[in-house]
Order: C-alpha cells, then sequence, then structure tokens
C-alpha cells in the first residue's frame, strides 16, 4: 500500500469528492482524519454527522479513522483538526485541503456575505490547516499537502465571482508554499477535481440527463493518494486536474510572448504593434466544453 503508517487529514471529507478521498487514503494504508461539520451547498448548518459515517466506512473496510467537526475558516478551529490527529495518532503526514461551499451569484447580485463565506471557508479555511500542519511537517521533515483548487478559479467560470477567486487565490498559495516548504521535505501540489456531487448534480436534474460513467467523483482520488505519497517525493508546485477519464496537468501562468521597442511605447505604438505580436496569443475565458460529452468540473 502507497501509504502505510501515514496519517492523513481530509477537509469537508463526508460527502462526495471529499469522502472519496478519505476511502482511497484509508484504502492505501493512512490513519485518516475526516473533517466535515455537516453542512449544506451553501454553508448553513444541515445537521447530520457525515464525518462519522464516512469513518465507520472505514472502519468496516478494515481502515482507522476518527471525526473532526470543527470549521476549517475557523484559525483555532483548524488547529483543533490537526491536534486531533497529533493527539490520536503522534503525527501529520497528509493534508488534504477539499473543505468548500458555493453561493452562486452573478456580480452584479452577489452579497457582501456570498462573497466573504465562500472565500474563508476555501482560500482561509486552506490557509487555516496550512499555517497550523506545515511546522508539524517541517519539524519531521516529511509531509504532502494536497490543495483542491477549480478550473473556475484557473479558467473562469459565470456566476462564481467568489469562488472562482478564493479557488484562483489556493492556487497562488500553492506556488508560494512549494517555494517555502519543499526544502524541509514537504511537497505542497493542488489539484482540479472533476465529478457530479451535489455542487452539479442540479445540471444533470434540470436536463433530465443521466451523469456518464466518468463523472464518478471517485475517479479523482487515486491521483491524490499518489501525490500523498513517498514516490511522489519530486513532485512539487504542481497543478492537476481530470477530465473524463484523463488526468491532466495545467500549464501555470506565464509570459508567452513579447512585445519590445527600445526607450517603451506611445498608445499609438501599442495600437499599432499590438495585433501582430501579443494580439495573436490571445486565449479564451471560461472552461472549456466537453470533447465528448456534458461533464462540468468542480
Amino acid at each position: 500500500m502507497l501509504l502505510a503508517d501515514r496519517v492523513a487529514i481530509v477537509t469537508g471529507a463526508g460527502r462526495g469528492i471529499g469522502r472519496e478521498f478519505a476511502l482511497c487514503l484509508a484504502a492505501e494504508g493512512a490513519k485518516v482524519v475526516v473533517n466535515d461539520i455537516g453542512a449544506s451547498l451553501d454553508g448553513r448548518d444541515e445537521g447530520g454527522d457525515p464525518a462519522t459515517e464516512v469513518c465507520r466506512e472505514i472502519e468496516t473496510a478494515g481502515g482507522t479513522a476518527i471525526p473532526a467537526h470543527d470549521s476549517v475558516s475557523d484559525f483555532d478551529g483548524a488547529g483543533r483538526i490537526v491536534r486531533a490527529a497529533v493527539n490520536e495518532f503522534g503525527r501529520v503526514d497528509i493534508l488534504v485541503n477539499n473543505a468548500g461551499i458555493i453561493r452562486d451569484r452573478t456580480l452584479v447580485k452577489m452579497e457582501e456575505s456570498d462573497f466573504d463565506a465562500v472565500v474563508a471557508v476555501h482560500l482561509k479555511g486552506t490557509f487555516n490547516m496550512v499555517r497550523h500542519a506545515a511546522p508539524l511537517m517541517k519539524e519531521q521533515e516529511y509531509g504532502r499537502i494536497i490543495n483542491i483548487t477549480s478550473s473556475a478559479g484557473l479558467r473562469g467560470n459565470f456566476g462564481q465571482t467568489n469562488y472562482g477567486a478564493a479557488k484562483a487565490g489556493i492556487m497562488g498559495m500553492t506556488f508560494v508554499w512549494a517555494l517555502e516548504l519543499g526544502r524541509s521535505g514537504v511537497t505542497v501540489n493542488a489539484m482540479a477535481p472533476a465529478g457530479v456531487t451535489r455542487m452539479t448534480q442540479g445540471l444533470y436534474e434540470r436536463t433530465g440527463n443521466e451523469p456518464p460513467p466518468d463523472a464518478d467523483p471517485a475517479l479523482n482520488a487515486p491521483l491524490v493518494a499518489f501525490l500523498a505519497s513517498e514516490r511522489a517525493g519530486a513532485i512539487n508546485g504542481q497543478v492537476f486536474g481530470r477530465t473524463g477519464w484523463s488526468y491532466t496537468i495545467f500549464q501555470t501562468p506565464r509570459q508567452v510572448a513579447s512585445m519590445y521597442r527600445p526607450g517603451g511605447f506611445t498608445p499609438a505604438e501599442v495600437a499599432e504593434h499590438f495585433e501582430t505580436t501579443l494580439g495573436q496569443h490571445l486565449q479564451p475565458v471560461g472552461m472549456p466544453a466537453p470533447l465528448d460529452q456534458e461533464f462540468t468540473a468542480t
């Protein structure tokens, strides 16, 4: 097993893609802290205890897991999640930052509270968890951090100012932390998963179509399990994704062309030369349409 005797924390692991991460890591031998507050999609309390339910699934399959019910959006709460792993299992080797909510609205209809709530869980929650876990990983000179981003942040998606901003910010933090922690044996990578979950089920309910087989959220987990393993020690600061049956890797934003003139340009000179230089490399905005079937990334 790739993760025998390792200790993992998976946030937002009570349902959907996070649940699949937790189950897969446990199946590969990791002891897992399953974090979930049991909230609805928009972050409001809905009752139930999905974290404990996932722990029971893991234990029934012969694995080891404990639940953690604090919110990642609370700095002290994130610390308690990390301490739960240390208190129960003695260390933290793997952190998968998956917790998230959505409150989709177009820019002109979005309330400040909608923006703040989504950013608090995704962006600040990711910071909170890593801020508490990273010192422990540095001290033991080993760690694997996998941040969950989204094509909504990497490419843009209609009606998701808050979600897209948070997910783009997670990409940026991934690059910074990869530089800061890599020298201590701690890798930091990101993944933009895909699949039908509570976040995307409505797309199929509206159309009446059945989700295709490659929309199974479990298909994301094997790549995350690999990135969480010792065998991925040379992989750091990368952004991966999934489309259909394929795992993908994103090319990070970088300069691809230049427009040069000694001494600089006037506005008129920019206008004159733009089309034949930088203008040849303009890129489309938004998530591309699937090649073979309807499939929306989360």
